[in-house]
C-alpha cells in the first residue's frame, strides 16, 4: 500500500512539473510574438546572449518594427532600423552642387561561364567631370576620345538624366569632360563606367541621395540602363561581384579576390560591338551545355572562396557564349586561352563581349617591380598571348594590372563636402 502511495505522489509531482514547464514555455512564446512580458513569467532581456538571435525590446526603442527577433545575417534589417531611429540628417550634404568629378574603374564581365552575372573591377580608371554651364558640351581626352559620342546618346548623359529623374528635378544644362584611361568598346566596361559615373555625378549635382541597404537603388538604376549587373556592380562596389535579379530587384554580392592576383589583358586595336557579339549567340541552350555551365560557375565561385587558384581553369570553362563568339568573331580566342594557361595563367577568358582576352595569374606580392620575376607568371603569360596575337595577325597591346578593390567615387566637388570640422578623403 505504501508503495502505491509513493507512485501516486511521484505521478502528481511529475504532472505538476510538466504543467509548470508548459506555462513557462507558453509565456516565452507569447513574449516572442508580442514583445510584452506575460504574467510575470519572463524577465525583460532574459534571452541567452549566447544564442544565434538578437532580441530587441520595442519598449526601449519605439522606432523598431513589430518583428523583434533579429538574426546575425539580417544586415539589411539592422541598417533599416538604425536609419529609422536616426533623428538628425546632414542637410548640407544634400544641397545641389555646381561641379563634380567622379573616378570610375574599368570592369571585366562574364568571367568565363558567368554570363551576364559575374564581373571584376579592373584597376584602370577614368575621370569624368560634370559642371553646370550655359551650353551643352562633351569634351574628351585619352583612350577612345575620338570614338566616343559627343551628344546626348553618350551613356554619361543617360546616367545623369536618370539621376535627376530619381531626384524628381529638371536636368540643368551641363558640360562634360572625360579623361579616359579605359579602352573604348573593347570589352572592359567603358559603357558601364560612363553610366555609373553619370548617375553619381547627377546625384551629387542634384543634391540627392539614394538608399542602399535593402534596395541598392544605385544598382537598380545602373543595371536597368545596362540590362545586366555583371559590369555595373563591380564598377559601383569594386572587387568581384556576383549579380542576379531575384524577381523583385537586382542584388549583388562580393566574392573574395585571391591575394596576389594579377590581370594580364590583351586588348586588340579594333572595336567590338556588344550588339554584334550578342547576335551570334544561339537562341536556345542544350541541357548538356546548361549543366556544364552550372557546374563550372559553381566550381569558379568555390575556387575564389577557397583561394584555390588551381581550380580556376576548370571553373572558367564556358559553352554558352565563348564558342559562338570565337567561331564568328574572334578566331584567336581559344589559341590565346590555351597559350596563356600553358604559360602559367590560372585561367583565361573573353572579357565581356570582347574583343579583349583576360588572363588571371598569381604570385604577386607588394610592388611587382621589387619582386623577382620568376616568382610570378605574368611576364611569361603576356609573351605567350602576344605570340598568338602576332600569329593571327591581330594588332593590340598587352596590359598587366590587378583587380580594383573599390568602386567609383567622387574625387572633387564644388562646393566641397568637407568643412572646418570634418574632412573627407581627398578633401572633397
Amino acid at each position: 500500500m505504501s508503495s502505491s502511495n509513493e507512485n501516486v505522489k511521484l505521478i502528481a509531482t511529475a504532472s505538476a512539473a510538466a504543467a509548470a514547464g508548459a506555462a513557462i514555455a507558453y509565456g516565452l512564446m507569447k513574449q516572442a510574438s508580442t514583445g510584452k512580458p506575460t504574467g510575470g513569467l519572463v524577465r525583460r532581456n532574459s534571452f541567452d546572449r549566447r544564442s544565434g538571435s538578437i532580441y530587441e525590446d520595442p519598449d526601449l526603442n519605439p522606432h523598431k518594427s513589430s518583428s523583434n527577433l533579429l538574426f546575425p545575417h539580417n544586415h539589411e534589417e539592422k541598417m533599416r532600423r538604425r536609419i529609422a531611429a536616426r533623428v538628425a540628417v546632414e542637410e548640407d550634404n544634400m544641397t545641389p552642387r555646381d561641379s563634380v568629378t567622379v573616378k570610375v574603374p574599368a570592369s571585366s564581365a562574364n568571367m568565363g561561364p558567368g554570363y551576364d552575372t559575374i564581373g571584376i573591377a579592373v584597376d584602370l580608371w577614368s575621370d569624368i567631370t560634370v559642371t553646370r554651364a550655359e551650353k551643352f558640351e562633351i569634351t574628351a581626352e585619352g583612350l577612345g576620345a575620338d570614338e566616343m559620342p559627343k551628344d546626348e546618346t553618350n551613356y554619361m548623359v543617360t546616367g545623369v538624366v536618370a539621376a535627376f529623374e530619381a531626384a524628381n528635378k529638371p536636368v540643368p544644362i551641363l558640360k562634360y569632360h572625360v579623361v579616359s584611361r579605359i579602352p573604348y568598346a573593347r570589352g572592359l566596361g567603358s559603357s558601364s563606367a560612363a553610366i555609373v559615373a553619370g548617375i553619381i555625378a547627377g546625384l551629387v549635382l542634384a543634391g540627392h541621395r539614394l538608399p542602399c541597404w535593402g534596395s541598392e537603388a544605385l544598382l537598380q538604376i545602373a543595371a536597368g540602363i545596362e540590362g545586366h549587373p555583371d559590369n555595373v556592380a563591380p564598377v559601383i562596389y569594386g572587387g568581384i561581384q556576383i549579380g542576379i535579379h531575384n524577381g523583385t530587384r537586382w542584388v549583388t554580392e562580393r566574392a573574395p579576390t585571391p591575394p596576389g592576383l594579377q590581370l594580364v589583358t590583351f586588348i586588340p586595336d579594333f572595336i567590338g560591338k556588344t550588339s554584334d557579339a550578342r547576335n551570334v549567340l544561339e537562341p536556345m541552350v542544350s541541357r548538356q551545355d546548361a549543366a556544364h555551365n552550372i557546374g563550372r560557375v559553381a566550381f569558379l565561385v568555390l575556387a575564389l572562396c577557397q583561394g584555390n587558384l588551381d581550380n580556376l581553369s576548370s571553373g572558367a570553362e564556358d559553352r554558352m557564349h565563348q564558342p559562338q563568339r570565337a567561331k564568328h568573331l574572334y578566331p584567336y580566342l581559344y589559341p590565346m586561352i590555351e597559350a596563356a594557361e600553358s604559360a602559367g595563367a590560372c585561367c583565361a577568358y573573353l572579357s565581356g563581349a570582347g574583343p579583349t582576352v583576360m588572363a588571371l595569374t598569381s604570385g604577386a606580392s607588394g610592388d611587382i617591380f621589387t619582386q623577382r620575376e620568376k616568382e610570378r607568371t605574368d611576364s611569361a603569360v603576356a609573351r605567350a598571348m602576344i605570340q598568338v596575337a602576332e600569329a593571327n595577325g591581330i594588332k593590340g597591346k598587352l596590359l598587366v594590372t590587378q583587380a580594383a578593390y573599390e568602386g567609383a567615387r567622387v574625387t572633387k566637388v564644388i562646393p566641397p563636402f568637407s568643412s572646418d570640422n570634418i574632412t573627407y578623403r581627398d578633401n572633397i
